[in-house]
């Protein structure tokens, strides 16, 4: 059971930052990156992330030197919330495609126009896929129980929502009144809880 605290930590350690800082590159220069081709942006911001990875391992001694032993309690309520971001996952499946996940409707509009997701679970909640990913991330870090881990997780969380206020400040760029609409008719994260989503006309 130590070992695998230990390597989920690991991975949670190298992970989480490079994804914020894959964020913070990507969304607010945006504009920027659309002047590049994607596999310049890809290229760059991998190279970057892959700097801070390496620098994050050779520390990792020093980082991950205060953890708080297995708590099968904590271990389990991971486990629940592992199950959860499995079941978003298994609504969005269908339709969150791996283009939309790498970002090419956003760095690469004109190529890659992308469609405004508003069906299934996108009908309850507007984004399922970063839900689900507060929810694995929190799995994950309960089951290690680092100090480091719990750190990494908070600091995500403003950095997730300031990513999510910018995607939202594109998409109404890219569909105008529709997602104007969208917005008003569903919720960020917690679905209704009476109501039908999104209304047509």
């Amino acid at each position: 059971m130590n070992s695998i605290r230990y390597f989920t930590a690991l991975l949670l350690l190298l992970t989480i930052p490079s994804v914020m800082v894959f964020w913070l590159l990507i969304h607010p220069f945006v504009r920027f990156w659309r002047r590049q081709t994607p596999a310049v942006t890809y290229g760059l911001v991998c190279l970057l992330i892959s700097g801070i990875m390496a620098f994050l391992f050779r520390m990792r001694s020093y980082l991950m030197r205060i953890e708080f032993g297995t708590s099968y309690i904590l271990f389990i309520s991971g486990i629940l919330c592992l199950f959860g971001a499995l079941f978003i996952f298994w609504g969005i499946r269908k339709q969150l495609t791996l283009r939309i996940m790498v970002g090419l409707p956003e760095l690469a509009p004109q190529r890659y126009s992308g469609i405004l997701l508003t069906e299934g679970i996108y009908a309850r909640i507007r984004h399922p896929r970063y839900a689900e990913l507060v929810l694995a991330l929190l799995g994950y870090t309960l089951i290690a129980n680092y100090l480091v881990t719990y750190v990494v997780f908070l600091l995500m969380l403003p950095v997730l929502f300031l990513v999510i206020l910018l995607e939202e400040r594109e998409l109404r760029e890219r569909f105008g009144e529709d997602y104007e609409k969208y917005c008003r008719d569903v919720p960020r994260f917690l679905p209704k809880l009476r109501g039908k989503g999104v209304t047509r006309n």
